[in-house]
């Protein structure tokens, strides 16, 4: 894993009108987590490092779309969002689990291996 500050391929930035296309359909070749985030949530800002920390010792085995809310409250509506940051993972297609809040690399961790066991 290199130190470079830049986001790998794999961890990317979305917004409503790239959705379908980069999460979606993307879904039906490997899993994709959406962290739904604000820039004014401070748990959001939190988690941001763990989750990208994680994904990127999948080395491309799970793809992390990045979604700014306020920006794209449609999809927060579509997706019956309470509360920020809310993490969804997609996989062909359809949502296959979901957490909220700040979480631990650890628990991070944990819980993709629940729902995707060993990738």
């Amino acid at each position: 894993m290199s130190n470079n500050k830049q986001n790998p391929l794999h961890i990317y930035n979305v917004d409503e009108a790239g959705f379908d296309e980069r999460v979606i359909r993307l879904s039906h070749q490997g899993p994709v987590l959406v962290d739904f985030w604000a820039e004014w949530c401070a748990p959001c800002i939190s988690l941001a490092p763990a989750l990208e920390r994680v994904v990127n010792e999948y080395e491309g085995r799970i793809q992390l779309a990045k979604l700014e809310v306020d920006d794209n409250m449609r999809l927060a509506g579509r997706y019956r969002l309470r509360g920020f940051p809310t993490v969804i993972l997609f996989v062909g297609g359809e949502e296959k689990g979901r957490f909220h809040g700040s979480r631990a690399s650890h628990w991070i961790r944990e819980w993709i291996v629940e729902h995707l066991g060993d990738i």
